[in-house]
């Protein structure tokens, strides 16, 4: 299985989330976490963050709302 990393502003644009949206729903365990790539760099495994972008989909034609 190959693996893409997203940088922050690939995973912004991905999901519509402001930075500090997406850094307070992972403090809360509510969005994915990030990996470290070096000191100073992160990114994020694109599948993680397509199965989050699926499952908000599918709570949103279930009628469920994200706390």
């Amino acid at each position: 299985m190959e693996h893409h990393i997203l940088r922050l502003k690939d995973v912004i644009a991905m999901t519509g989330l402001s930075r500090s949206t997406i850094y307070l729903r992972m403090d809360q365990g509510k969005f994915p976490q990030q990996i470290n790539l070096g000191s100073r760099a992160v990114g994020w495994i694109s599948s993680e963050i397509k199965e989050w972008i699926e499952e908000r989909i599918r709570e949103s034609r279930l009628g469920k709302t994200l706390n």
